[in-house]
């Protein structure tokens, strides 16, 4: 089990404000993502669901899409995964 913040911890309502910004895009599509938690190391894992959870674009989708939206508004977030 990886070693999460606390689900109380500031950072987690920042970064679900950040994944609302992208998840109507994703849900156009018939997917969605789903915040699973922030390692100390600010790693931010997401789960894909739905249509991007099969998708060959879903890494680009993370990476372009998610992982900028995050990190544009949490300079402090390294890296976001897909788990």
């Amino acid at each position: 089990m990886k070693d999460y913040l606390p689900k109380t911890d500031p950072l987690y309502d920042k970064v679900i404000s950040a994944l609302e910004t992208v998840r109507p895009y994703l849900q156009v599509d018939g997917g969605d993502c789903q915040l699973v938690g922030i390692t100390k190391n600010m790693v931010v894992d997401v789960k894909l669901l739905g249509a991007c959870g099969s998708c060959p674009m879903s890494t680009l989708t993370l990476r372009a899409g998610v992982e900028q939206a995050i990190k544009k508004a949490n300079p402090e977030i390294v890296r976001v995964e897909s788990v």
